[in-house]
Formats: structure tokens, C-alpha cells, sequence
């Protein structure tokens, strides 16, 4: 939808520049709204509906709100014009399901600029009630008398006709004959001339009696029980906030052919009230909750807090059990919603139609391009950089340079942030340092002792809240990053060391939060390392929570911001980032790049030493997976010698070497002294199944993916249990597929590439001498672990080929496959065992020239056992065929 933009008409002479308003699709928030009627009118049509019922929940709001500029008040005027007809939003939202009947909107603007007040409210809603075409007349008789009290000598339809926001809704010219006729109706049920002054003036004691006793035809008096009591109340302000009771009893009144389901729009809601004085949010509710068969769309920049029963007091209904829809995690409409920002696919609409010449948009794309990424998809950002780049063409006559347009948006950010109040200000700067904050760490980083500037905070539209998030706040990024630039103009703006202070205080109390949830570790450290490096604070708790990552296998990315990597002398807290995003990453990528950059981080020489085995250690992983077996053990030996954290982990990593170079006794030796810390069984389960020892493999690896889940380290449970798949594959079919299932999921919810890879191959090793497309499979997963440069993945993929044709009883495919794993993996002694293996197995002698593994038992029992499971698996291939 789109319309002439008279701002942008009046700034150029050419004719052939086009401006218009271009609406983005909102098309979620329209559903929304057309849900919510959906919702509202079957309610309302469902027997045993009653709209006096004042006890019942209230289901009739629906709420968008949203940072200033984010294009609520577009929303608001276009969801007007389509539900009117007026001016559809054609090819962007639907037309209404006609079963819902008749609907009327009103659109009611609410900030202080408009001048709109509560009675100025009521008026616009009964105004559009009069397009409904029939009399209100409960409504009408007690308006009347109201009108009387409070501006005796002046017409009521001449005030409507002066004020030009009343007199321009098409109910006002139907509202003074509905109130006079209405009010004729009044005077004739209860015998009294038809005139509105008899009714309202000397007549009222009358109607009141007539009520009481119930001696009237009019069954929209009749049956209307509060009716009486209102009349009889002096008619003041606050009897005007109970009429729309009457009102909504005489819309429910209607007979079924004439009924219409009315919409009030309340836009600019934050102006309602200051969140201190609710005087007027307390009449506006009222008004709400008494029309609980009318839709009442509410826009502003802050959410509703109508659920919140601590508003008791200073609203009359409060809290969940009254507004269900408003809480939080509600998903049925009407309910509460974040008006979102604009994505960068409507961000490039917007700028393309905003402004045209010839029918081609004026921006180029690359201008295009800077605007979408600078504005966050703020829609308000987008309007002024348009106006900006039409006041730079009409200057010179030529299109602006893409470079006009390299800006931030701190005007936005500025103007709300002098609107807070200076407590709020202070916790606004204070959560600028961090990513993500709670009310508790907010109020810990401003340095306060109580927590209601940190909530008034929260409450702002500019604060996204993400309820699953380890601390559910965050600052919107534009504010975010913008906080700094406009604290430089402001009169209370903090020097150097105010915000060098909060720095201190929002990294000590990152320090003092609960970290044992692995979520708000990983967000600790993020933040923690951000503050360390930008203020030069000493890393203290970092250093705990390091190692407490490194920890347990699972491996959430810690990528520092950009910052962290720029720079040629790297600060303690860049090499620490620099060293869990590299190990986080060797997930990702090929070993070789991490390796290269654990190698850059000990050259830099800056992390102090108890904290220098930490790329020390995984660098000789890293050097293990690329087959540099001897770099790996001298990085394992100096670990282990400095007795620090990680000493039991690079014994453990010495255990690893020998069992690839087959020295089982030794590795089995030391195994035995790691204990459960040093996960013995896991590292035993290793060292079984090469012997044969199937089930005794099983048993360890089940025992350590048990232990490990006992105190809560998925990331080692997943890969005990993707080792146990891969046991179990050699043995047991059916038992290998649920164990390869579980360990799917298991790692399901972490990233360890090397288990991922070693449940595939659990399933090769499972179908081995069963699937033909085996070895098509199989150069598929060994072209993943050559790509992340994990050889003994490719070593035993290589053997599971073996396998194959081996009891497929193929000797040339057989041949092939050793050539393979002998070409591709055995590097000296290293994984020489496996081809060994590949030759016992066969029941046939190894070359004279390839090394033998020393193993736990005899070559001849080792043969033994091999033998037999290939003799089984061939067994179960043939009762395969046949089947």
C-alpha cells in the first residue's frame, strides 16, 4: 500500500521523483488481529456469554508494543483502514472471514500532543458505535445526563462538530438523531413527553423509579441490572469511566440482523500514564474490562502490565487470573506481542519504493545496502535516511554517494533516553556493558542496593526479553550501541572512570552468578571476556570458568566479539578468547586451523602460566588428529609434568598415543591410576574392543556414559555412548541400532564432530557384509573426517571396509580395503594395529614388514576373537539373504 508523500512532494522540482508512504507486510501482526476477532466473536456468540458478568477473566485485549519508531502507529492506522474498508492493504493482508459479521473501528490516538482525553475517549468510541446505525439507548440517557451536568448550555453534537479529530469519524453525523430518538423511546416507556430535556431533567427521578420497579416496555432498560445505579450517581468522571457498561449492553441488545463487532485502537498508550500515576490507565482499563464484547488493540512503546498483581490498588483489575491473554507464554489470541523489527528483505522494499524516478528506485543498491544493515530494521531509521537522501539530491542534483549514508542513529536513542528517569539512566549505561543481564545482575552493575530501577527498566519496549535465555534481558542493539555516543551530550554523561567503575562492578558480579547451568557459563564467559579486554580488568573468575568449559565435551561456540581479535599485542583476555574459540571451533573446522592459532596464542606468550596449559593441551590434541604423533606426545608430556588442571587429561591423552602405536599393556596400566575423574572407563572401553573384548568394551563405556550423566556432563555421556554404539556394532546388530540411536541423541543437543563421526561409522561397522552401498557410504564419512582432519576416524573407516569384504568374501575388495588403510593411516607404528587386526581377523599371518601391537593378551587369543565375530556376522549375513 502506498500514498503521496506531501513532505517529499514539497522538496524537489522534479516531476518525475516519486514519493510515497510504502507499508511493510506485517503481515504476523494482521493475523494476529484477525485471529483475535475470530477468538472474540465466537466467545460473544457462545450461549451463556454475559456482558454483565464482572467477575469473568477479560479476553478482549490485544497488545503490540515496541521501541519508538518501530512503526507501531503505521500498524495502528492501517489496521483502521482494512478493517473499515477504507483503504485495504491490498496484496499484503486478507479480507476478514465474512462469518464474523460487521466490524467497526475506531482508531483513538492517546498522546499528549493530541489532547485527547477520557472523555474525548468515550466519545470517539460511541461515535463509532453510532455507524452501527441503531440507538444506544442506556448509553445515550446517561451520556445525556452527564453532558447536562458538565457542560450545561452546550450542545453536545455542536462540541463533536468543533473538535475536528470527533467530527472527522463518520459516526458523528448519525450520533445526535440515535440520541434523540433513543431518548424518545426512554420518555415514551415511561410516560413522559419525548423530549431530551424532560427525560434527562425533571423526568429522571421517573426513569429511576420506572427502572426500580420495573414498569417499562424496553427491554434494554429492562433487564439492564447497574442501569438504575448509574443514573442515580452523581455524573462526574468517574460514573462517565462506568458508562461503557451500558454501552456494551446496548451493543449486546442488538437484534442479530443489525449486530457489528466494534474495534477500539488505543495508539500511544505509554502517554497514558508514567508508570508512578495511573490515574488515567486506571479509567481506560475500566473501560476495557466493562466492554468485554468489543476488541480493544492497544499500541504503545511499553507492554501491558495489566498481569502484574502488584498493580493492585492502582488499577482496579489486576494480575493473570483477571488478564489471562496478557501474561507471559501465552500463545492464543488476543495476547500481548513485540512489534518486530523489519527484516532486511522489507528493509530493501521499503528504500526501493520510498523513492522513484521514471519507475526505478533512486537509491543504488549498494546505498540500499548501508541503510538496511545501519537500521537494525528500525522502519523510522529508514524514513529519515529516504528524507536525507532526497534533501542531498534536490541540493545538488545528483544522486548522494553511498558514504552519506555510513551513520548510526543516535538522535533515536538520545530522545528515549532523556525521557527515563535518572536511576533508570544510570541502569541503562550500566547494562550497555554487558550482552545480556537480569534484573538482580542490572542492579549489581549500577551499584544499587534495591532492584526498581532495574525493573522500571525492563518494562521498556526497548529491552527484549527472552524468557529461555540464561539472564532474559537484553539491551536492542541500536540502543545498545548507541548508549555511549548519546551519553556524551547529556548533562548527567559519566567521565572515563564512571564507566571504567562499571565495568569493575559488571564483572564482578558476572563472577559472583551461578554458573553451574552450562548456558550461563558460556554467556559469562562471553561477557566476562568482553569487559576484561575493553577496561583491562585481571581475568580473576575467568580463569575457573575456563577450565569449568573445557570441561565436559560439548563445545558452545565462545567466538569473542571482532574487537577481541584485532590488535597486534593481545591482551590477557583476547589470547583466553582466542583459546576457547579455537577449541570451540576445531568442532567446526579442520584441526590445522586451530592448531595454527594455539600455536599463535603461545607465541603471544601473555596468559599467565596456570592458564598456559590450556592451549598447550588442546594443540597437542589437535597435533594427535593430524597424525604429528610425536609434536602430541612431547605437548601431552609438558602438560602432564606441570601437575595442573588439566594433568589427569593429558595422562589420559598419553593413554591415547600408546594405544596407536599398540602398546596395550602400558596404556592399560595407566589407565587404571585415572579414576573416575579421569573417566578410566571410557579409556578402558578403548583398549577392550581392539582384543575382541567386545562385551567387555560395552560394559566400560556403558559405566562411564552412566557416570558421566550422573553428574550432569552430556558432552562426555555423548561420546561414551557414541564409543559404545561402536563397539556394539562389531557384535550386536539389533543392540547397535538402539545404541547408535541414543547416541544420535545425545548429540543431538552438543557439538563433538568426532563422536558424530563415530556413530557413522558405527553404522558402517553395523552393515558391514550386509549393505552393498556400504562403500559408497563409507568414502562419504571418511571424506567429512579428512575435511575436519580427524585420522583415526579415517582409520576406522578404513577397517570397517576391511570388515566388509571380509565377510562379504570378496579377496579383491578385501585387498583394496588393506591397501587403503595401510596408504591412508598406518604411519610408522601408528595405527599399524589396525592392519594387523585387518589380517587376524582373516585368520591369515601379517606382513613380516608391517609393526606388531603388543597386546593384552596373545596375538593367538586376540586372532581367536576376531575370527569369531567375523565367522558370526558372516552367519547372520546369510540369514540376512535368505530372508
Amino acid at each position: 500500500m502506498s500514498q503521496s508523500d506531501l513532505r517529499a512532494l514539497f522538496r524537489s522540482n522534479d516531476r518525475e521523483v516519486k514519493a510515497v508512504d510504502y507499508f511493510a507486510d506485517r503481515r504476523d501482526e494482521w493475523d494476529s488481529v484477525s485471529q483475535s476477532l475470530t477468538h472474540l466473536v465466537s466467545e460473544v456468540r457462545a450461549d451463556g456469554f454475559d456482558v454483565q458478568d464482572l467477575e469473568a477473566p477479560r479476553r478482549n485485549v490485544l497488545a503490540f508494543y515496541g521501541v519508538g519508531g518501530i512503526g507501531k502507529s503505521t500498524l495502528s492506522r492501517c489496521v483502521t483502514q482494512h478493517l473499515s474498508g477504507e483503504r485495504p492493504v491490498q496484496g499484503h493482508w486478507p479480507a476478514l472471514d465474512e462469518t464474523l459479521g460487521p466490524v467497526v473501528p475506531v482508531r483513538v490516538d492517546l498522546s499528549r500532543e493530541s489532547g485527547v482525553d477520557f472523555e474525548s475517549l468515550i466519545l470517539a468510541v460511541r461515535l463509532a458505535a453510532a455507524e452501527i446505525g441503531q440507538p444506544m439507548p442506556t448509553f445515550d440517557l446517561a451520556l445525556q445526563r452527564y453532558w447536562e451536568h458538565n457542560h450545561p448550555g452546550e450542545p453536545l453534537e455542536e462540541y463533536v462538530r468543533r473538535r475536528t479529530r470527533l467530527s472527522s469519524l463518520p459516526g458523528a453525523r448519525n450520533l445526535s438523531g440515535q440520541m434523540q430518538s433513543a431518548l424518545a423511546d426512554v420518555a415514551q416507556a415511561v410516560a413522559l413527553p419525548g423530549t431530551m430535556g424532560q427525560v434527562v431533567g425533571q423526568g429522571l427521578r421517573t426513569v429511576v423509579r420506572a427502572l426500580r420497579e420495573r414498569h417499562h416496555r424496553m427491554r434494554a432498560l429492562a433487564e439492564c441490572s447497574r442501569f438504575a445505579d448509574l443514573l442515580e450517581t452523581t455524573p462526574d468522571q468517574d460514573a462517565l469511566s462506568y458508562y461503557p457498561h451500558l454501552l456494551a449492553w446496548d451493543l449486546a441488545c442488538l437484534p442479530a440482523k443489525h449486530r457489528a463487532t466494534l474495534v477500539v485502537l488505543l495508539d500511544t498508550f505509554e502517554d497514558v500514564g508514567d508508570r508512578v500515576h495511573r490515574d488515567l490507565e486506571r479509567l481506560v482499563q475500566r473501560m476495557v474490562w466493562l466492554m468485554p464484547n468489543v476488541l480493544f488493540i492497544v499500541t504503545g512503546r511499553n507492554r501491558l502490565q495489566w498481569d502484574d498483581p502488584r498493580l493492585e490498588g492502582q488499577l482496579d483489575w489486576a494480575g493473570p487470573e483477571c488478564w489471562p491473554q496478557l501474561a507471559g507464554g501465552v500463545t492464543r489470541e488476543p495476547r500481548q506481542h513485540t512489534v518486530g523489527y523489519l527484516s532486511a528483505g522489507d528493509c530493501e522494499t521499503y528504500l526501493s519504493q520510498r523513492l522513484t524516478r521514471d519507475g526505478r528506485p533512486m537509491m543504488d543498491e549498494a546505498t540500499r545496502r548501508l541503510i538496511t544493515a545501519n537500521s537494525h530494521g528500525l522502519p523510522l531509521y529508514l524514513d529519515l535516511a529516504a528524507m536525507r537522501f532526497l534533501d542531498l539530491y534536490r541540493r545538488s542534483g545528483n544522486a548522494p554517494s553511498v558514504h552519506d549514508f555510513n551513520l548510526d542513529f543516535p538522535a533515536l536513542v538520545a530522545r528515549t533516553f532523556r525521557d527515563l528517569p535518572p536511576d533508570v539512566r544510570r541502569v541503562v549505561r550500566s547494562v550497555s556493558l554487558l550482552d545480556t543481564f537480569s534484573v538482580s545482575l542490572a542492579s549489581a552493575t549500577a551499584g544499587f542496593d534495591h532492584d526498581a530501577p532495574a525493573q522500571n527498566l525492563v518494562d521498556r519496549p526497548f529491552v527484549d526479553h527472552d524468557p529461555g535465555a540464561p539472564w532474559p534481558y537484553r539491551l536492542h542493539a541500536l540502543v545498545r550501541d548507541a548508549v555511549r555516543e548519546a551519553d556524551s551530550t547529556s548533562d548527567d554523561r559519566w567521565t572515563s572512570a564512571d564507566w571504567q567503575r562499571a565495568a569493575q562492578r559488571a564483572f564482578d558480579a558476572l563472577g559472583q552468578e551461578d554458573k553451574s547451568h552450562r548456558t550461563r557459563l558460556v554467556s559469562a564467559l562471553r561477557q566476562g571476556l568482553a569487559l576484561s579486554h575493553q577496561f583491562d580488568l585481571p581475568l580473576r573468575w575467568l580463569e575457573d570458568a575456563a577450565f569449568q568449559y573445557v570441561d565436559d565435551f560439548v563445545w558452545e561456540p565462545i567466538e569473542p566479539p571482532a574487537a577481541l581479535l584485532d590488535g597486534a599485542s593481545p591482551t590477557r583476555a583476547q589470547a583466553l578468547a582466542t583459546t576457547l574459540s579455537a577449541i570451540a571451533q576445531r568442532q567446526r573446522r579442520h584441526r590445522g586451523s586451530t592448531a595454527r592459532q594455539l600455536r599463535e596464542v603461545l607465541r603471544a606468550g601473555v596468559l599467565p602460566p596456570n592458564l598456559e596449559e590450556l592451549p598447550r593441551y588442546f594443540l597437542a590434541e589437535c597435533e594427535r588428529d593430524l597424525g604429528n604423533f610425536q609434536d602430541s606426545l612431547n605437548g601431552m608430556q609438558h602438560v602432564a609434568e606441570l601437575g595442573g588442571r588439566l594433568a589427569a587429561t593429558a595422562r589420559r591423552g598419553l593413554i591415547h598415543l600408546a594405544r596407536r602405536i599398540g602398546d596395550f599393556p602400558q596404556a592399560k596400566e595407566a589407565a587404571l591410576q585415572l579414576g573416575t575423574e579421569g573417566r578410566q572407563d571410557r579409556v578402558l572401553g578403548d583398549l577392550w574392543w581392539p582384543q575382541g573384548s567386545i562385551a567387555l568394551a560395552c560394559s566400560a563405556y556403558a559405566a562411564g556414559r552412566d557416570q558421566a550423566l550422573a553428574i550432569g556432563q552430556v558432552g562426555e555421556a555423548a561420546l561414551s555412548q557414541a564409543c559404545l554404539a561402536f563397539a556394539a556394532a562389531f557384535q550386536d546388530r539389533p543392540r547397535a541400532a538402539e545404541q547408535i540411536a541414543r547416541a544420535e541423541e545425545l548429540l543431538a543437543g552438543v557439538s563433538i564432530r568426532w563422536a558424530d563421526t563415530q556413530t557413522r561409522i558405527a553404522a558402517l561397522v553395523s552393515d558391514a557384509g550386509i549393505a552393498p552401498d556400504l562403500p559408497a557410504r563409507a568414502e562419504a564419512v571418511a571424506a567429512e573426517a579428512v575435511e575436519a582432519g580427524l585420522t583415526s576416524s579415517i582409520a576406522y573407516i578404513r577397517f570397517a571396509e576391511c570388515l566388509h569384504a571380509l565377510v562379504a568374501g570378496t579377496p579383491e575388495a578385501l585387498a583394496q580395503a588393506r591397501e587403503r588403510l595401510m596408504a591412508d593411516c598406518v604411519n610408522g607404528v601408528e595405527f599399524a594395529y589396525l592392519a594387523e587386526l585387518a589380517f587376524l581377523m582373516a585368520d591369515e599371518e601379517p606382513p613380516v614388514t608391517l609393526p606388531r601391537a603388543e597386546w593384552l593378551d596373545t596375538a593367538a587369543q586376540v586372532r581367536a576373537r576376531w575370527v569369531g565375530l567375523v565367522e558370526d556376522r558372516r552367519q547372520e549375513s546369510a540369514a540376512h539373504q535368505g530372508a
